[in-house]
């Protein structure tokens, strides 16, 4: 008699705790709606009508090279320009980490490219070393050989 009473028991408790459905109401900004509209734009163009815009950096893993590197920022800036006058073409990087300045120069993408530059650069600029660091992607230059 007690297992039919508490069986009747827990079939009346299961209904008692049982939940109804109820009504999700979602606040949101009306600014997210358009932003998805505008990543669906984006993603529904075909591949060969997409240009990049030319002041964008790509940026991935390379190596540059360090010029030089000092406590005195003038003299970071003279050997910038002396480096600029050689070779006016590389983009140049000074960054600050204390106490030192520190000049790099290029964005390659092989470390041969880069061991090639400081190979030229030996003559004039002693202290030379290799980083790799995140670089700025180069321009890919491609023939219309067919």
């Amino acid at each position: 008699m007690k297992l039919v009473i508490t069986g009747v028991f827990c079939f009346f408790a299961v209904g008692v705790f049982a939940q109804s459905r109820g009504v999700v109401t979602v606040i949101k900004d009306p600014m997210i709606d358009s932003l998805i509209a505008k990543r669906i734009e984006l993603n529904n163009k075909p591949a060969g009508n997409v240009t990049a815009k030319p002041d964008v950096a790509v940026s991935q893993m390379g190596y540059r090279v360090q010029v030089f590197y000092g406590s005195d920022r003038r003299e970071v800036f003279r050997e910038q320009a002396k480096f600029k006058s050689l070779y006016p073409t590389l983009n140049t990087y000074i960054s600050y980490k204390e106490p030192n300045y520190y000049l790099r120069a290029g964005d390659f993408r092989t470390r041969l490219d880069a061991q090639r530059l400081m190979s030229e650069l030996r003559p004039v600029f002693p202290t030379l070393f290799i980083f790799r660091e995140k670089i700025n992607a180069p321009d890919l230059e491609y023939d219309n050989d067919k």
